[in-house]
């Protein structure tokens, strides 16, 4: 099955949390992958997104280190939805 890997950039406003994290992130940008597998049809194709990593930290925060974090779908999915909430 043919995969790729889409790249976007998502903004919070405000401190979040991550699952499994004690600390909240601080409000910035940052990069999240999305995994997504084929998925094939009659008519036309379309992917599937199967994985979403985040990049910590925040692209505009200085730091040397720099790590990827797997995040499930719906997760992060909440989390933005609720900074979309915010005003």
């Amino acid at each position: 099955m043919n995969s790729r890997t889409t790249q976007t950039v998502v903004r919070f406003s405000s401190p979040f949390l991550l699952p499994g994290f004690e600390v909240p992130q601080p409000a910035g940008d940052y990069r999240v992958d999305y995994d997504e597998e084929l998925l094939e049809g009659v008519f036309r194709l379309a992917w599937r997104r199967i994985a979403a990593f985040v990049y910590l930290p925040a692209i505009a925060m200085q730091g040397s280190a720099q790590q990827m974090v797997a995040i499930s779908m719906s997760d992060l999915e909440t989390i933005l939805e609720k900074h979309r909430q915010q005003p």
